[in-house]
């Protein structure tokens, strides 16, 4: 295997790693505080949900099946990915391949480990908000305290 491929795994492997910091952070955060929103910002709110679905909260009601295809829809995507990072141009592209395959491999982390993807940040303007999942999670932060 080529070194700039190891690089970019190496990178995935540091991205999967800060993913799954950030969310015990923000599990915590909330535990400790009893509740699932904080405002930081009039267009910027932390707030605590599970995504059992895909992008922006799409086929979000699945049962734990529906979290099993996910992932393993996931772990196909991931391979692909890798399949693809291996054949590379150059260094943005290896470099842009490793940060999604670390994001996708935290991803199946959350799904096979806590059921769900954990997603924390909502931006909005207005009644109008931006966040990937509606399903709230207040169960989950005190599962974790």
């Amino acid at each position: 295997m080529r070194r700039p491929t190891i690089l970019a795994l190496v990178l995935a492997g540091i991205v999967a790693l800060l993913d799954q910091a950030s969310k015990l952070w923000v599990l915590d955060f909330f535990a400790a505080r009893g509740q699932d929103s904080v405002v930081v910002l009039p267009i910027f709110n932390l707030v605590l949900v599970g995504n059992r679905g895909v992008s922006f909260g799409l086929f979000n009601g699945a049962e734990v099946s529906g979290t099993l295809v996910f992932a393993a829809l996931a772990v196909v995507i991931v391979a692909l990915l890798l399949w693809w990072l291996v054949r590379a141009a150059g260094p943005r592209q290896r470099a842009a391949l490793g940060l999604i395959i670390g994001g996708a491999l935290g991803n199946v982390f959350d799904r096979l480990y806590r059921g769900a993807v954990v997603d924390f940040l909502d931006f909005h303007w207005g009644a109008w908000h931006w966040y990937a999942s509606m399903w709230r999670m207040p169960r989950f932060a005190s599962a974790w305290r």
